[in-house]
């Protein structure tokens, strides 16, 4: 299997951590009762790290698929090569990192790690554009 293939497993299994993680953290805070309604009308926002694990999920959901097709469209097209192996650690790495920077509430660094998982996903597409 390639690295390509296998960084997008791993990347998928961070992303099933950080939807468990966040729902616990959301229950934790709005209660195991609401967990379980049929959660009709508004409630209060999340607050503090609950909130902060809600939006680092969120951001994972937004670059993922770009994630997901660049690295589909390389192994599909047979562009594999020493940048697209460094390019899928890249993103994985740092969306790994991403999380408990975001949970810890730290900025510029967040905002730099979240800049390195994109330059994966860039490097990723100019693979497939050259």
């Amino acid at each position: 299997m390639s690295i390509e293939i296998r960084m997008l497993a791993w990347a998928v299994v961070l992303g099933i951590a950080q939807l468990l993680v966040a729902s616990a953290g959301m229950t934790a805070q709005r209660g195991n009762k609401w967990n379980a309604s049929a959660r009709d009308g508004n409630p209060a926002p999340l607050t503090g790290v609950p909130a902060r694990l809600e939006r680092a999920l969120h951001n994972f959901l937004e670059t993922f698929p770009l994630f997901a097709a660049v690295v589909l469209g390389v192994v599909l097209t047979q562009r594999q090569d020493a940048h697209t192996a460094l390019a899928v650690q890249l993103y994985a790495w740092a969306r790994l990192l991403y999380v408990p920077l975001y949970a810890a509430g730290i900025p510029y660094v967040r905002s730099l790690v979240w800049l390195v998982s994109m330059a994966g996903i860039v490097m990723l597409a100019w693979a497939l554009l050259r």
